[in-house]
């Protein structure tokens, strides 16, 4: 039977050891985290926040169309570019053979907006049934771009991890004989301002200055004339001397 110093030495080596144990634990610095760790964790947090907009859509998420089958019929969306860069948009849908799209794609300064006019065809329905919600879709993507430059589609090509599907517009029919319908007043606003602008981008710029035409054939007759001066000095200088 142990005594009582004894059982007292052995509860304060046993201390001891917990603290000493306890004490390696938290000493010990914690595995460092592997880069793949690091990566996951990034693509999580991407997933999880939302994607910043580089544009802002009028409407938001529908083309209106008026409803007229065995037509070609017109929509309108104005696109503004709300951040502070330069920034490049393009249209895609699901149905390219019967939609088209004026301009297709643009480069917007920060600030800027455009009216974009969509064309689609109206196909006739079957046994004069009403028309279905239909299934086509557009869509419209964004990339930041360095500065000014001409637009190409194959930009998008080029940088597409670095593309931003802004939104997914949903195609709406209205009824042309409800014209006191608020979405049909506002299309026709909006195509009205579609065809302002363009008739604008037609005409040539009162601040652009004169038309320079066959630049190169000036530069070739500034040449020329440089030339026969001094042909005309050289043959003087000859001439007098003699």
């Amino acid at each position: 039977m142990a005594t009582p110093q004894e059982s007292a030495r052995g509860t304060s080596g046993n201390n001891c050891n917990f603290f000493n144990i306890l004490f390696r634990r938290q000493s010990t610095p914690p595995p460092p985290q592997t880069k793949t760790n690091s990566n996951s964790i990034s693509s999580l947090a991407k997933l999880l926040l939302p994607t910043p907009r580089r544009l802002k859509l009028d409407p938001s998420n529908k083309l209106f169309f008026p409803y007229e089958p065995g037509k070609q019929v017109k929509s309108a969306i104005r696109i503004k570019n709300t951040s502070k860069s330069y920034v490049a948009f393009k249209f895609q849908t699901t149905s390219p053979k019967s939609c088209f799209m004026r301009p297709p794609g643009a480069i917007l300064s920060p600030g800027e907006s455009i009216i974009a006019t969509v064309f689609k065809f109206v196909e006739n329905p079957e046994n004069n049934e009403k028309p279905q919600k239909p299934a086509l879709k557009f869509k419209i993507m964004s990339l930041k771009v360095k500065g000014p430059m001409d637009y190409i589609p194959e930009l998008f090509d080029e940088q597409i991890d670095k593309v931003t599907v802004e939104q997914i517009l949903q195609v709406v029919f209205l009824d042309p004989e409800r014209p006191s319908s608020k979405a049909l007043e506002k299309l026709k606003r909006q195509l009205d301002e579609a065809d302002a602008a363009m008739e604008a981008r037609k005409k040539p710029s009162e601040d652009a200055g004169p038309r320079i035409i066959g630049e190169g054939l000036v530069i070739d007759e500034w040449v020329s004339m440089y030339a026969l001066t001094q042909l005309y000095m050289y043959v003087c200088i000859h001439c007098c001397s003699f």
